[in-house]
């Protein structure tokens, strides 16, 4: 009788697969990947992929969200998100205007652009009320499930396209997987410019954001207040942050018009 052929012998180390499930991610690393897509590219057992992955959680390699995996901090700081100088000069210019909505809210606030299909925080200050959050200065997140995100794809068409088009995990209960939903939520906050981030990327955290435009209208960045649910009520600070935009506008427009005559 003949005996059935045995699976090759896998003789990578444990540190060779938990290299090949890191580089598995791809162009996906901070929107998300589920397990079996992993175990597949890594050419590992969905068994294996999820204990490496395990081992991979518990020192911030990556970080889950329901079924998906996404790269964590740690790793995210090893390759911390290269700045333009446009960034930088938005960055410099727009920081006493963060400062500003600071001072009127004593929220949490963040200032962020668009970098692909993530968002990037140029800048965070902290406010009164203690609330867990997963923003960091130089961090990067997923757009869809922002505040700051939301606003800048909604006038961001191309991007906003290539969201869309791509699988969107749920990071919460509330998160919106469904590209038709968002883009009846981005319709909307081409009318209002507010965007509204209700528990989506983190339960227990709200927040609210608006653009800050060029001279052109292009939304070149973001600003947001957030706050604990419960305590903080987004709606109640859409007069001062749609204030502050407005000024700020007009320094985004000098340092995008003056950012155009040098390139």
């Amino acid at each position: 009788m003949t005996r059935p052929a045995l699976p090759p012998r896998d003789n990578r180390t444990a540190v060779d697969k938990a290299m090949d499930l890191l580089k598995a991610f791809g162009e996906e690393a901070t929107t998300g990947v589920g397990v079996s897509e992993l175990a597949r590219r890594a050419e590992l057992s969905k068994s294996t992929a999820f204990r490496v992955l395990a081992s991979l959680q518990a020192n911030g390699a990556v970080q889950r969200a329901g079924n998906a995996y996404r790269l964590g901090k740690m790793i995210q700081d090893l390759g911390m998100t290269h700045e333009s100088d446009l960034h930088a000069r938005l960055r410099d210019a727009l920081t006493p205007y963060l400062v500003n909505l600071y001072e009127l809210t004593r929220q949490t606030v963040h200032l962020a652009v668009l970098q692909g299909t993530d968002v990037v925080y140029l800048n965070k200050l902290y406010g009164q009320l203690s609330v867990r959050s997963p923003s960091r200065i130089g961090g990067r997140a997923p757009s869809y499930c922002t505040a700051v995100g939301k606003v800048l794809l909604a006038h961001t068409p191309s991007a906003a396209s290539a969201v869309m088009e791509q699988e969107m995990h749920a990071w919460t209960e509330n998160t919106l997987t469904d590209p038709n939903d968002l883009a009846v939520e981005l319709s909307q906050i081409r009318k209002t410019n507010l965007g509204f981030d209700r528990e989506e990327i983190l339960i227990g955290l709200n927040c609210v954001g608006a653009p800050v435009f060029n001279a052109t209208g292009q939304a070149v960045a973001a600003f947001s207040i957030s706050g604990p649910t419960g305590k903080f009520i987004p709606e109640s600070q859409t007069s001062v942050l749609r204030k502050v935009c407005y000024e700020a506008s007009r320094a985004a427009a000098a340092v995008t018009a003056a950012a155009s005559r040098v390139s």
